[in-house]
């Protein structure tokens, strides 16, 4: 077994990890179940991701690369350093922080043993209690299937306080927003309203319900040469198993997506 030789982000440091895993602002993106943490985890491994595995204050550090994971545990390669792995060896914390598609992945080792895994020397480690799979700004923006088109039925206020439910299609969605688009030009919306009691059914995965907020309106024109508007919105205060339910859709539609280029669809 081989674990790259590039250097890692000068950026990471225990701390900065420890501060993302135990804060409120991010504990909407944290997996905790294993049908949620294996399929990033296994990303990991087709990947052949780099993890920065972090020890001791943030004083040693060793690079490696996740091998398997099972109900068992996670199997990791060795470092290129013995006397770092020795050390790591006998951390009882370590901070692990990767990437997947531009998405960065955080989680923390309870401890690591020896084992050996196609006759070389690796680490052992239990599952992690959680594992933080965080987009912030970066986050991946899904476009959706047009053979399975998504809606959201908004709200829109109108002059007598009251509201009216539309459905709307949405042609991309993340962890963060949704772009609604053939809005018609004669609904009241203007940049930074808040639209409240909006839901999203996720075919096969659950139905989300959330608040949005406009941030942008631009009106397009169709091949047909109808007008509507665009709305890049975002959501308001998700809570984390709304979260987690776009993030468990947007893997099965990639996962979908790359059987289907595979031949395996």
């Amino acid at each position: 077994m081989t674990t790259t030789s590039a250097e890692p982000d000068a950026s990471l440091t225990p701390q900065a990890v420890t501060e993302v895993l135990a804060t409120d602002e991010f504990s909407q993106y944290l997996l905790y179940t294993k049908s949620e943490m294996f399929p990033v985890l296994r990303g990991l491994i087709e990947h052949v991701s780099q993890i920065t595995m972090m020890f001791n204050e943030g004083r040693n550090m060793v690079l490696t690369s996740l091998v398997s994971c099972d109900d068992t545990g996670l199997v990791l390669e060795f470092g290129a350093s013995m006397d770092m792995n020795r050390k790591a060896l006998k951390a009882e914390k370590l901070f692990c922080v990767s990437q997947l598609d531009k998405v960065k992945i955080q989680f923390i080792l309870r401890g690591v043993d020896q084992i050996e895994d196609g006759g070389q020397p690796a680490f052992h480690a239990s599952l992690p209690d959680s594992l933080l799979r965080l987009q912030r700004r970066e986050f991946y923006r899904l476009v959706t299937p047009m053979a399975q088109p998504l809606k959201c039925r908004i709200r829109v206020p109108e002059a007598d306080g009251s509201s009216v439910p539309i459905d709307v299609q949405i042609a991309d969605i993340s962890g963060g927003g949704v772009l609604l688009v053939g809005l018609p030009l004669n609904l009241p919306l203007e940049t930074d309203m808040e639209l409240s009691g909006c839901s999203i059914e996720l075919p096969e995965v659950g139905s989300i319900a959330t608040s949005l907020r406009l941030h942008s309106l631009t009106e397009s024109v169709s091949r047909s040469g109808i007008r509507a508007r665009r709305a890049g919105c975002e959501f308001v205060n998700l809570s984390g198993p709304m979260a987690r339910l776009i993030q468990r859709y947007i893997m099965k539609i990639e996962r979908e997506r790359k059987a289907r280029e595979s031949g395996m669809g």
